[in-house]
């Protein structure tokens, strides 16, 4: 079974300056809020908190708020004593005994009702709780995280979250960047899923062509780092079982896998998800959509490497014929792989230069 933990990977300052921010406040015995949008790596900066706090040793759990109704919420946080509902056969203890001298984390702390809200502000407030349906206080030491994908003081000046809970839970805030914001790290990303997919497969990750890494800089992830691993699993799958050997390209349909000429049709009212920059140009490079914004010179900079990546394949690694392909001189051709630092990886000298050969193309027939 392949481990598909998502690793605090990234190197742009936005995420770095992340880091720093849990690192400092993890030492701390107080609550910390994390905030970002879904799939930014919440939990795994709750992790982060837990393993360099001195509760290191002790119990991490780890509770979906989301995805319990109210009673049960109460139930699995607090634990309930026999009979305390239909179904309450024995009573059983709940994760705030679990983690008793240890980290609790609570995901998506917006949903939780005002009645479970009113229990987790005794808890912080005197580590005290009682189970549901029981009478006797029990106490705990627990430090609390949690966090969400929502404005958390909008929800309190609208009376749907506690004020005095938010002021508790707040010690600290930190507000992790989408991936949009974090400018070189989707590729980081990218490349480390993708060989986690080819170790799977049992095969060599022959690489992304570069097309396909500006491509992925320039798309913009709403569904941030979970959406990413997922594309970038689905891609290298296709591209290696179909095409073994070759350097992944940029495929568009990838990011959509219900993507179809037989898709049922939405009904009216119906909302649907927006085509990304990067599909809306591969699909008609010619047109622009006034609807979809993008960052021009990334979707400028994509095409471009598409473009150099058909060439030489249709060239078979040949510069000179890829460049008469394009309707260029050697020379143009030559200026675009350096404008592009086509090839070229971090800490390495640009390939296709001092006799480093392109990646991804063959070296032509003498």
């Amino acid at each position: 079974m392949i481990d598909q933990t998502i690793q605090l990977i990234g190197e742009s300052p936005a995420w770095l300056s992340a880091q720093e921010h849990a690192s400092r406040v993890a030492p701390l015995e107080r609550p910390i809020l994390v905030i970002g949008e879904r799939g930014t790596g919440k939990e795994l900066i709750g992790e982060r908190l837990h393993f360099l706090s001195k509760r290191w040793e002790g119990p991490f759990i780890k509770v979906n708020c989301a995805a319990l109704s109210e009673t049960l919420l109460d139930s699995e946080l607090f634990g309930h004593e026999r009979g305390a509902f239909t179904g309450a056969t024995e009573q059983r203890k709940g994760r705030f005994e679990l983690a008793d001298g240890g980290t609790i984390f609570l995901d998506e702390i917006a949903t939780a009702s005002q009645q479970v809200q009113e229990k987790l502000l005794r808890v912080v407030e005197y580590g005290e709780f009682q189970r549901l349906g029981g009478s006797r206080v029990l106490n705990t030491n627990v430090r609390i995280i949690a966090a969400t994908n929502a404005d958390l003081p909008a929800m309190a000046e609208a009376g749907k979250f506690r004020s005095d809970l938010l002021d508790r839970l707040a010690f600290d805030v930190i507000t992790l960047p989408p991936l949009r914001a974090r400018r070189g790290d989707a590729s980081l990303l990218a490349d480390h899923f993708a060989r986690r997919m080819a170790i799977e497969l049992g095969e060599d990750f022959p690489g992304f062509a570069p097309s396909a890494i500006a491509a992925i800089e320039a798309h913009d992830w709403p569904g941030n780092v979970r959406e990413l691993r997922n594309f970038a699993q689905r891609l290298t799958h296709r591209s290696m079982t179909m095409s073994p050997g070759e350097p992944v390209v940029f495929d568009p349909s990838a990011l959509d896998p219900f993507e179809s000429p037989w898709r049922p049709q939405s009904t009216p009212g119906t909302a649907t998800r927006p085509t990304s920059p990067a599909a809306v140009i591969a699909a008609s490079p010619g047109r622009i959509d006034p609807s979809v914004t993008a960052d021009f010179q990334a979707q400028v900079a994509a095409f471009e490497m598409r473009l150099i990546d058909e060439a030489l394949s249709w060239a078979k690694g040949h510069q000179g014929q890829a460049a008469d392909a394009l309707g260029l001189t050697y020379h143009q051709f030559r200026g675009l792989l350096k404008k592009h630092d086509y090839g070229k990886k971090p800490g390495k000298p640009k390939e296709g230069e001092e006799g480093t050969p392109l990646k991804g193309t063959p070296r032509p027939a003498m």
